[in-house]
């Protein structure tokens, strides 16, 4: 299952550990550090997936989720929230904002693996289920 992946963080561990994960997995990495870079990425490398940190400076995600969902280009591809919120309703209101999914920090490895999995699906079948 191979996917082209962008991930927008402001913090660097993150991003480091993100990546790793993914690597891991076999997926393409794409990076940007603010949310503005990771739309202009979003729309020239229309990836599979986009993770996007919700707390981040200059534009936060749930502001430029909503500019990739207004976009044509990018309004298909999911959007997930990687977030520090855990609030009771924290859930609801990302999902509210238009992000596909949520995945709280810190990041717990096997359901992050879980949930990117599932919105990406296979893409190519091993065989295996």
């Amino acid at each position: 299952m191979m996917a082209r992946i962008l991930i927008v963080d402001d913090t660097p561990g993150n991003m480091v550990l993100t990546s790793i994960m993914l690597e891991s997995e076999g997926h393409t990495l794409f990076c940007a550090e603010r949310a503005l870079l990771g739309i202009d990425i979003a729309r020239r490398e229309l990836p599979d997936l986009v993770l996007m940190d919700v707390q981040m400076p200059e534009m936060d995600g749930i502001a430029a989720v909503a500019i990739l969902k207004d976009d044509p280009r990018t309004r298909a591809i999911p959007v997930v929230a990687l977030t520090a919120y855990v609030m009771k309703g924290d859930r609801e209101r990302m999902l509210a904002a238009g992000f596909d999914g949520y995945i709280e920090k810190p990041i717990d490895y096997v359901n992050f693996v879980a949930e990117i999995r599932r919105l990406v699906g296979p893409q190519q079948t091993s065989g295996q289920e």
